[in-house]
């Protein structure tokens, strides 16, 4: 599996959907703060995050809980407009010296960085979400199938 990570270009501009495939029962304490850094609260949350080499290695450190891959502009535009939520935070403290990152700024509209996703349409794979992708399950790295598992999602 380490091998299809290292063919990625980490200098590329693109994007990573990762989704949160197993609950949050039995979690080790340092993937459970990984988790949390990532934003994946609970099982069907996605995030999208950019590639670089930082998410790379957090999403390395949660790949037995979570499914990962290359996401489109197109399904990237539809994941905002059907799964978007406003923000309600503050955008800085009081004294205005910290500001938070913790949301996106889409055409003037504040959403949240973490989407609510629906479980799947005829289910995440054949031998289930305790199996890596490429044996036919449900973790791991998809590549560019993670659009396809997205749009069951939506």
């Amino acid at each position: 599996m380490d091998k299809e990570i290292k063919k990625h270009n980490t200098a590329d501009n693109g994007k990573f959907a990762v989704i949160r495939v197993r609950g949050i029962i039995g979690v080790e304490r340092g993937i459970d703060e990984t988790l949390i850094k990532l934003r994946l609260y609970k099982k069907n949350y996605c995030v999208v995050v950019p590639k670089n080499a930082s998410h790379l290695g957090m999403i390395k450190k949660v790949k037995d809980y979570v499914t990962w891959g290359d996401i489109d502009e197109k399904t990237y535009r539809t994941l905002i407009e059907k799964r978007k939520e406003d923000f309600k935070g503050n955008i800085s403290d009081k004294k205005g010296k910290i500001s938070y990152n913790d949301f996106i700024d889409i055409g003037g509209k504040k959403i949240k960085k973490r989407f609510r996703l629906n479980s799947p349409k005829k289910g995440y794979g054949r031998k289930g979400v305790k199996v890596p992708f490429s044996n036919g399950g449900a973790l791991g790295y998809r590549g560019d199938k993670i659009n396809n598992l997205i749009e069951r999602m939506i």
